[in-house]
């Protein structure tokens, strides 16, 4: 790493941790160069203004993980459970693999309860491309008749059962106590969540969704 990646590493880590800790408002530039033994015009150098900053700063936390936990490439002959499990364990590692500082779920946190500039970006550039890959996926078990609304809250499912592992930790650690918790290791909730996902995509194959959906805009 250069000198120059180094200082831009500094100040996305500083600044991660003070954006997660006080917010946006609170937070200063200042503080955050202190913190990252860097002066105030180094921010102005790699990030322009505090705002662009605070963006980087929340890519960080969301896609640190996506060039060391890339999507599989499936061979064709692979089949569609076990890409659907293994869509599920990638993102479960992204989500769960140590090394993550806890700053990643704080500033996350926070984007999703104010959501600014950063959240489109991150849709943009992170979260569409894999939610079009978990579609791809989802098209070899849906009938192709099923509503796009539909299709769209499956998917969802399947990312809010990852999610509640990486979101909810202490609160499940509480529940069940360590030694149980310390049981919950990556395979176990990929087998877990993929056998529970393609035992509900089974009951949406075989009967209509129970209530009436919307239609999606033109």
């Amino acid at each position: 790493m250069s000198p120059n990646d180094d200082t831009k590493s500094r100040l996305l880590e500083a600044a991660g941790r003070v954006f997660s800790e006080k917010g946006y408002d609170l937070a200063t530039v200042r503080e955050i160069c202190l913190g990252a033994d860097a002066n105030v015009a180094a921010v102005h150098y790699y990030f322009g203004d505090k705002s662009r900053l605070y963006i980087e700063a929340v890519r960080e936390a969301q896609c640190a993980r996506a060039e060391d936990v890339p999507i599989p490439q499936w061979q064709p002959e692979m089949s569609s459970e076990d890409k659907l499990r293994d869509f599920i364990k990638t993102f479960l590692t992204r989500l769960l693999g140590k090394g993550r500082p806890d700053w990643h779920l704080g500033i996350m946190l926070r984007e999703l309860a104010h959501p600014t500039q950063a959240c489109h970006e991150l849709v943009r550039d992170y979260i569409r491309p894999m939610a079009d890959v978990l579609k791809v996926i989802l098209d070899d078990f849906l009938p192709a008749s099923m509503p796009m609304v539909q299709r769209h809250l499956i998917g969802f499912s399947i990312v809010g059962q990852c999610l509640f592992y990486y979101v909810h930790k202490p609160i499940i650690r509480e529940l069940v106590g360590d030694e149980e918790y310390q049981g919950y290791h990556i395979d176990l909730l990929a087998d877990h969540i993929a056998r529970f996902t393609l035992s509900s995509l089974q009951s949406f194959t075989t009967s209509p969704p129970p209530v009436p959906l919307p239609e999606t805009p033109a």
